[in-house]
């Protein structure tokens, strides 16, 4: 896939990045170098491999006990809040 100069200030703006005009051309070559490398990858046949849950035999992953290690502590941690309501934070509004 090749990336235009287009396809590169789009994305400069969705990221909020600030590109100088030296730097589009750079980043539509690197980009679109990427961008093939991942194509390529799409068309290797994986249809006889099968999924994994551990990249090598026999090894499987060691769980902890799940038990409790910490107390409730959300009435202390509210003492400092400004408003709190039913042991919930309550924050103004931000969006009408």
């Amino acid at each position: 896939m090749s990336l235009n100069r287009s396809d590169i200030v789009n994305i400069a703006r969705l990221a909020r990045l600030a590109l100088t005009e030296q730097e589009i051309p750079l980043y539509v070559e690197g980009l679109s170098r990427i961008m093939g490398l991942v194509g390529e990858l799409d068309r290797a046949d994986t249809s006889q491999v099968e999924p994994m849950a551990h990249p090598l035999p026999g090894q499987r992953q060691r769980l902890r006990f799940d038990s409790v290690t910490e107390t409730d502590r959300h009435e202390l941690y509210q003492r400092n809040a400004p408003q709190v309501e039913a042991g919930l934070y309550l924050v103004p509004r931000v969006i009408e």
